[in-house]
């Protein structure tokens, strides 16, 4: 059997200036980075505002378990399946980490017959969108500790800063250090600490932002920490945002990639799901529903996190809509849930498998009733799943007036997506009742608990003394109306990893409240949850190789 990048090895891609004329780009927005990958100018937008928009298609999951979902490969093969049916489509999806490629996931570019190529370049540099992001954090992180050693004219407190740096990679190293140590003139010395690049605020920035301009305001309001009269300093207090845009100004222009079919990709930023808001950028999914007839968008994690997020953060603040949501789940695991181990999953066990059915069925649920979304259930097929395991799920989906489709992509490909490709047309003319999980006038408190018992069916979110008084503070402030950004692990409904299902009884602590100025929600970190990731016992980097010719293995 070939690996992934085995099989993205032996394609052959069109020219990106042939993608970009069927998607009827001017060749004058096309800045080619090579012959298969292209960054879009943002001006077209601007450009041809009038353009009317296509149907936006939200994929998303079931609850992560270690028996992968697939949720990537699903909608690359959606949008092949799409593409074979003759529709005009193009996917918008997310940017790898560095973090995660060498730590346990190894590629993120889809799989087997469904992915994006050149699939190398998408999962290590690409266009070196994520290396401008981190400059930019740190270039801000410099300024911050300069400022402070020539004088400190902003009067911060060195014990409330709440900037940190940040680096692509997976270091538990780096959670926590004191820097400036040395002469004085290294600096004043102060404990520190760094952040996955994609769990940097600049990200959720990039992401959110709509042009240079709205860049620019964002990043000058992000908070770096506060002063000895306990007002928050800014990026704009420090006179960094504008060589921060100078940074970002040309990362921030959408790339431009195909899928193994030729089908266009806008692959564009990449916010984690359980720490930040876990959508590509406003940017790459607004220009794709410009230029075609059906995007396929997807989020990161399980719905009650990418999901609730793109609904409840990125469609709020930009008036996007989803007409159409797939989501993912495989009968491996969703039978994880039911508790089987990992070694058993290739048996059939219809029992294991409906004990972890309200998993999938709660996700489903939240899609259709907290969002009012037409939904379909994809099956992301393995060939050791039964006929007797795949029924019962259908019959439980049907039960709640969902349809269930087989999506056989990663063998292959747009043909595989055809079924699912069908039922999402028909459900983007359906009836749609989009709305929010709750009102961004609510209180701060407020918010979280209707995430915690709409979203998350929980009983509750209860605060610790340390975050009832950084509520209190953000509310001072005038950042109660922002909506919220659950921090919480991606493995369960709950706080806890282990309870896995669909839990109920539990309640949500709610340890650490902060403000993301410039991104434009409010932060609310539950358990132990992480900016920093560390690599595993055994990291993915570790099969990772490249020959004398240049050519990489090990990428999955």
């Amino acid at each position: 059997m070939k690996t992934d990048i085995e099989i993205a090895q032996e394609a052959t891609p069109l020219n990106i200036m042939e993608i970009a004329k069927a998607e009827g780009i001017d060749p004058k927005y096309v800045e080619q980075y090579g012959s298969n990958k292209a960054k879009i100018s943002y001006s077209l937008l601007k450009d041809e505002p009038d353009r009317k928009n296509g149907k936006l298609i939200l994929v998303t999951a079931i609850t992560p378990t270690p028996a992968g979902e697939g949720k990537t490969t699903t909608s690359v093969g959606l949008a092949d399946g799409l593409h074979r049916i003759g529709k005009k489509v193009a996917a918008a999806l997310r940017e790898p980490s560095l973090g995660p490629v060498f730590g346990i996931k190894g590629g993120a570019a889809g799989g087997g017959y469904a992915q994006v190529i050149p699939m190398e370049d998408i999962n290590l540099h690409f266009t070196g969108d994520f290396h401008a992001i981190g400059a930019a954090n740190n270039l801000l992180a410099a300024m911050l500790d300069n400022h402070i050693y020539q004088g400190n004219k902003l009067r911060i407190d060195p014990k409330r800063i709440t900037w940190k740096r940040c680096v692509d990679m997976n270091d538990r190293q780096l959670r926590n250090i004191v820097d400036g140590l040395g002469r004085r003139v290294d600096g004043v010395t102060r404990p520190d600490g760094y952040d996955i690049t994609v769990a940097s605020e600049i990200m959720a920035v990039f992401c959110l932002a709509t042009d240079l301009k709205d860049l620019k305001e964002r990043l000058s309001r992000i908070i770096v920490g506060y002063n000895y009269d306990n007002l928050p300093v800014t990026a704009g207090d420090l006179k960094a945002a504008g060589a921060m845009t100078a940074l970002l100004k040309d990362a921030l222009k959408p790339n431009l990639v195909q899928t193994l079919e030729h089908t266009p990709a806008f692959v564009h930023g990449g916010p984690f799901a359980n720490i930040a808001h876990g959508c590509n950028s406003v940017l790459a999914t607004k220009m794709a529903l410009k230029l075609n007839d059906y995007v396929v968008t997807e989020a990161g994690f399980g719905a009650d996190l990418g999901a609730e997020k793109f609904c409840d953060i990125k469609c709020r603040m930009t008036g996007l809509k989803p007409d159409a949501c797939v989501v993912v789940a495989t009968v491996r695991a969703l039978k994880h849930h039911g508790g089987v181990a990992k070694a058993d999953l290739n048996t059939e066990n219809l029992a294991a498998l409906e004990k972890g059915l309200p998993n999938l069925l709660q996700h489903v649920e939240n899609m259709t009733q907290v969002y009012g979304l037409p939904c379909v259930v994809a099956i992301n097929k393995f060939p050791m799943d039964t006929d007797a395991e795949l029924k019962l799920i259908e019959d439980k989906c049907h039960e709640l007036g969902v349809n269930v489709v087989l999506s056989d992509v990663w063998a292959k490909g747009g043909e595989g997506g055809v079924d699912l490709a069908n039922e999402v047309v028909r459900l983007c003319e359906s009836e749609n009742h989009f709305r929010f999980a709750y009102d961004a006038g609510e209180p701060i408190e407020q918010k979280i608990n209707d995430i915690v018992t709409k979203v998350y069916h929980g009983d509750g979110a209860d605060f610790s003394a340390e975050a009832k008084k950084q509520i209190r503070r953000l509310t001072e402030l005038g950042f109660d109306n922002l909506p919220v950004c659950m921090a919480k692990t991606q493995y369960s409904f709950s706080d806890d990893q282990h309870l896995l299902g669909a839990p109920r009884g539990f309640r949500v602590t709610i340890r650490n409240v902060k403000v993301s100025a410039g991104a434009g929600f409010i932060v609310a970190l539950t358990g132990d949850i992480m900016t920093m990731p560390g690599l595993p016992k055994v990291p993915a980097a570790e099969n990772i190789d490249v020959d004398e010719d240049g050519r990489i293995t090990g990428l999955f």
